[in-house]
């Protein structure tokens, strides 16, 4: 059992590790651990491995297994997702928005969630429960960084990781503001650099992303 509160300390020192997460959606589950490599090798170690394709809980596993990450599945919607989750491996979860069934799941198998709010109510809704650490999402389509500085000034107490159309132009933006700790990406893994085994290629983008918040 996880208390909100320490669910977000959690999810908080984890969005502190790098200021992008990768947001992954993987295909096969036989290149996840040199994926998980190339990204940690260039400063990225916190994971998130989208629940979006058959081959995602084994990449969990995969990566799980590789040193120095943090692997998390994303697009967690149901109780069944979260317990899948945990049996692959996976030490945090992400998803898209927030439920009762959803919270009381991870909370109940102790796995630190970045709940997703897109508004100043379902951000309030979720710091009545003790969420401190929250997704913005869909960041872009939902107002953008003036957006989460305007839900940002009368929420203070509320940090988040935007994610949803966050690009290398924009991230800078987002990381300037004050309500966020660090942005989910998926430019980091380019599906075509993942199919090649570009791996020295997708290290490269890896550490550009690392020195955004430099």
């Amino acid at each position: 059992m996880m208390t909100p509160h320490l669910a977000s300390q959690k999810a908080a020192e984890i969005c502190r590790l790098a200021p992008v997460v990768p947001v992954l959606v993987i295909d096969d589950a036989s290149r996840a651990a040199d994926l998980a490599r190339a990204l940690i090798a260039g400063g990225l170690p916190a994971l998130e491995v989208t629940l979006r394709t058959p081959a995602a809980l084994d990449a969990i596993r995969e990566m799980a297994k590789v040193e120095g990450g943090v692997v998390g599945a994303g697009t967690l919607l149901t109780p069944k997702d979260v317990q899948d989750a945990v049996d692959a491996g996976a030490t945090f979860g992400v998803s898209p928005g927030a439920t009762d069934r959803l919270l009381s799941a991870c909370e109940e198998a102790g796995l630190p969630l970045l709940p997703g709010a897109a508004t100043a109510t379902e951000a309030m809704a979720l710091l009545e429960r003790g969420y401190t650490t929250q997704k913005f999402f869909p960041a872009e389509a939902s107002g953008g960084v003036p957006a989460l500085k305007a839900i940002g000034a009368p929420i203070p107490q509320v940090s988040f990781c935007p994610t949803g159309g966050v690009s290398p132009k924009n991230a800078r933006d987002y990381l300037a503001l004050s309500n966020t700790l660090c942005v989910g990406g998926s430019w980091v893994a380019p599906k075509d650099k993942v199919e090649s085994g570009d791996w020295a290629g997708i290290e490269a983008l890896a550490r550009e992303a690392a020195a955004l918040d430099a």
